[in-house]
């Protein structure tokens, strides 16, 4: 385990943001991952997808934070969306239900369609 985690912010045209997030999400990362992707949401990011693909490992610290992530959106009259998220990652997701509220798509670009496709029929 280690206590580096990357949170990379990648503009897009519209209401939508993307992070990429590269490393482990664990006991000691997962705190730092939420405190900026919250920064994020508070800076005016409502809308983030959370590029997952860089991640090697998620344990259920990692798992609080997301959900911690979703929540913090919501509160903001936002919405967090998963993208490319690795397949160990995504049982986890699909063993505890959290893929039934959390939106996901298989890679990015299928995410930031999906987000405009919901904004244009708004």
């Amino acid at each position: 385990m280690t206590d580096d985690i990357e949170l990379t912010l990648t503009a897009t045209p519209g209401p939508a943001a993307v992070a990429t997030v590269t490393g482990e999400i664990d006991l000691h990362t997962a705190p730092s991952l939420r405190t900026r992707a919250l920064e994020l949401i508070n800076q005016g990011h409502q809308h983030l997808i959370l590029d997952l693909s860089g991640v090697g490992y998620c344990d259920s610290a990692g798992l609080s934070a997301l959900i911690g992530i979703w929540h913090g959106a919501q509160d903001a009259g936002g919405s967090l969306t998963l993208a490319a998220i690795p397949d160990r990652l995504m049982r986890m997701l699909t063993l505890t239900g959290v893929d039934s509220f959390v939106p996901h798509h298989p890679s990015t670009a299928d995410a930031l369609s999906a987000h405009q496709r919901a904004h244009d029929a708004a």
